[in-house]
């Protein structure tokens, strides 16, 4: 089975929100964007959105799906589907809660992120500030 995850890529301000992971788990210590699975009957654009507010305490709005991509790990198969998203406007950006943080997106090259992210990373990075 191929588990559907959705990935919130929230830019403000020429930053993006990064989270890190815990210490114990799947991929300890790694970076990460707002996300995480869909459940039964969600579309992926509701769960990025949800997602994000459930981590981070954030509101976003879903601008477009930049990529998706499947990936298998030791523990099974997930279809990722990465949205570029934008703050919206009842949300405050100091609010975010504390396992997040906003990063330059010049700065994501020294992140660690799971190697299904990369592609996006690279397009992120390549990217002028459109802000």
């Amino acid at each position: 089975m191929i588990t559907p995850v959705a990935i919130a890529l929230v830019a403000h301000n020429g930053c993006y929100l990064v989270g890190r992971r815990g210490p114990n788990g799947p991929l300890a210590g790694y970076c990460e964007f707002p996300g995480g699975k869909c459940l039964p009957g969600e579309a992926p654009e509701a769960c990025a959105v949800r997602e994000c507010l459930e981590e981070t305490g954030l509101r976003v709005e879903v601008l477009r799906l930049r990529h998706d991509v499947q990936h298998t790990y030791p523990y099974g198969r997930v279809h990722l589907h990465f949205f570029d998203c934008r703050l919206s406007r009842e949300s405050d950006d100091s609010q975010v809660h504390s396992n997040f943080a906003w990063f330059p997106r010049r700065e994501l090259a020294e992140c660690r992120f799971p190697e299904p992210n990369q592609t996006v990373l690279v397009q992120l990075i390549a990217e002028r500030d459109t802000e």
